[in-house]
C-alpha cells in the first residue's frame, strides 16, 4: 500500500434519488478503488436536482475531472471498478496529474 493520499475521488449523488441499489453499487466500487490506490472519497449530496450519481477524481487544488457517470445503467460493481481504473489510467497520462503518474502501476495492477 502506498503511504500519502494520491487524490480524492468525489462522489456526486442526489438527495432526491431513489436509486439505492446503484448508489451501493457505486459506492462500493468507489471504496474498493479507493482503498487499493490509497485515495480519500467524499460523498456530496446535491440537493433540489435530480441527476446520475457521478464520480469524479480531484487532485489538490485542481478542478475535479469527471471520471463515472451511472447513466442508469445497472452495471456491477466490477464494471464500475473497471471503468474508474480505466479512466485513472489515462488521466495518469496527463502533466496536471502527476499523482496518479506515480500510482500508475498500482491502477494497472489493480486490474
Amino acid at each position: 500500500m502506498l503511504e500519502d493520499s494520491c487524490g480524492r475521488l468525489l462522489v456526486y449523488i442526489s438527495s432526491m434519488s431513489k436509486r439505492k441499489e446503484r448508489l451501493k453499487t457505486v459506492s462500493t466500487a468507489v471504496e474498493k478503488t479507493a482503498r487499493m490506490l490509497n485515495l480519500d472519497v467524499e460523498v456530496i449530496a446535491l440537493k433540489n436536482v435530480n441527476v446520475p450519481i457521478y464520480v469524479y477524481y480531484k487532485d489538490g487544488e485542481s478542478e475535479p475531472v469527471p471520471i463515472y457517470c451511472d447513466r442508469e445503467r445497472e452495471d456491477s460493481t466490477e464494471k464500475v471498478c473497471t471503468a474508474l481504473r480505466s479512466m485513472m489510467f489515462v488521466l495518469s497520462f496527463h502533466p496536471k496529474y502527476s499523482a496518479l503518474r506515480k500510482i500508475r502501476k498500482e491502477i494497472i495492477r489493480f486490474s
